[in-house]
């Protein structure tokens, strides 16, 4: 197919939702206007009663290739992306081999060129051996550089002073960083353990991954960019407390910006009882009051960014005892319409959700022709139904480990298709395996 016209859409691009056609042709928005209905195209999709999107760019996943694909691979987890209407996405280094050399890097993007059903750019990971690489990194090498300034899952904790000050100091593009403190948790690992040996409650994990341990590693990082003058944006904020470390306003504005996860919007410490290890994550998903917190600095321009940290492991590995059981959700298939949730309940506009998942990770990593509905950007766009529930528990699910924390939710909205470069990814509930996205090109 090389032209398609979307008839009576309500777009939602720019602040502002207004009822459009829009033409498509070779992968690009040839032409948005009130009525296209004379414009030849192959296909003609009328969306009365829908609502278009730009395409979600998910600015945190981790897809387990290479090295991990038991649980997930570039092939099943982009899948499972575009089905969510997901249409980019920027994958984390902490695989293996870790992805902290330019070789690495080269290796992913080959394999994504390949298998990737969405368009794609990979983080180059900073570890405590590798600052050559960094300072010599390519600004179109990698969507930016990762930095675990707390052990997560894999051996990427950065934890030498003077590594993490030569990487603020000479970093080439943004720095994302994961914010915990690892010894402070070590010590609250070691009181419930002595406390309950190996079968701690998983509902103790957001006491063991605690909001001092955010906060002392998250003002860390803020202090060595407002120090260096670096571009930082810090993953998956989970407390109030750090919400003290931002400024609110527009973007633009910005050295410091931060994102929020659509679990830790979703999920509270009440859903450790039903959920268990199934939520457990890192940082953890904390009180209710911090996740109010949380939506709140959503709406009002605290945090920028609302994405996923997507990452999945089998349901057997979940079913481990607290220690042994890993930390991460599958989370890009529901993750839109996650967030529509919180339109429904009034909470955020279709245009804040917009502007949270689209047009502020394009602005704030530098992206080409993607993240906004304009004439020629790239087709990158999910149509969505704002009345038919989406049931999880009879859907189809993409990721390979096959399972979803949302089961047993029933979501407001569905999504009815996605586009990745003008060409369907989604359509009738079903994922077309045949397209592929393309390496992300940045404005550097």
């Amino acid at each position: 197919m090389t032209s398609l016209l979307i008839t009576h859409a309500h777009v939602v691009n720019e602040g502002q939702v207004q009822q459009l056609d829009v033409l498509i042709q070779d992968g690009r928005i040839a032409k948005i206007g009130a009525d296209l209905s004379a414009e030849a195209a192959d296909r003609v999709i009328d969306a009365t009663g829908k609502y278009l999107l730009p395409g979600m760019i998910d600015d945190q996943v981790h897809f387990r290739e290479p090295g991990l694909t038991h649980k997930g691979e570039i092939a099943t987890e982009s899948a499972a992306a575009v089905a969510g209407g997901i249409t980019s996405y920027f994958e984390m280094p902490n695989v293996n081999p870790l992805t902290i050399n330019r070789a690495a890097l080269e290796d992913k993007y080959d394999r994504a060129t390949q298998k990737s059903l969405a368009n794609f750019s990979f983080y180059l990971g900073a570890s405590n051996d590798n600052l050559e690489e960094i300072k010599n990194l390519d600004p179109q090498a990698a969507c930016g550089i990762k930095v675990f300034m707390g052990a997560s899952t894999g051996n990427m904790l950065v934890d030498k002073p003077e590594i993490l000050e030569g990487i603020f100091a000479n970093a080439p593009v943004i720095v994302v960083t994961h914010c915990e403190d690892t010894p402070m948790i070590t010590e609250n690992e070691a009181k419930y353990r002595e406390q309950y040996g190996e079968d701690v409650p998983m509902s103790c994990h957001p006491l063991i991954r605690s909001e001092a341990a955010c906060y002392k590693s998250s003002s860390l990082a803020v202090s060595l960019a407002k120090r260096f003058g670096t571009r930082l944006h810090i993953l998956h904020l989970t407390t109030e407390k750090e919400l003290s470390l931002l400024q609110a306003g527009p973007l633009s504005a910005k050295q410091i910006t931060a994102e929020a996860c659509v679990h830790h919007l979703f999920f509270s410490e009440e859903d450790y009882e039903t959920k268990g290890s199934l939520i457990k994550c890192n940082p953890a998903v904390k009180k209710a009051s911090d996740r109010e917190a949380l939506l709140n600095a959503v709406k009002n321009d605290l945090i920028d960014v609302v994405a996923t940290d997507h990452a999945p492991h089998t349901w057997e590995e979940k079913q481990n005892t607290y220690f042994k059981a890993p930390s991460g959700l599958p989370l890009v298939q529901h993750a839109l319409i996650a967030m529509l949730e919180h339109y429904h309940a009034g909470r955020f506009s279709l245009e804040q959700v917009v502007q949270k998942v689209s047009h502020n990770v394009a602005e704030l990593f530098q992206i080409a022709e993607r993240g906004y509905i304009r004439e020629g950007y790239w087709a990158d766009l999910v149509l969505v139904d704002l009345n038919t529930p989406t049931v999880v528990d009879e859907q189809k699910l993409y990721s390979k480990c096959g399972w979803s924390p949302f089961a047993g939710y029933l979501f407001k909205s569905s999504i009815f298709a996605t586009l990745v470069n003008g060409e369907l990814a989604f359509e009738n509930g079903e994922v077309n395996p045949h397209i592929r996205g393309k390496r992300i090109a940045f404005n550097r």
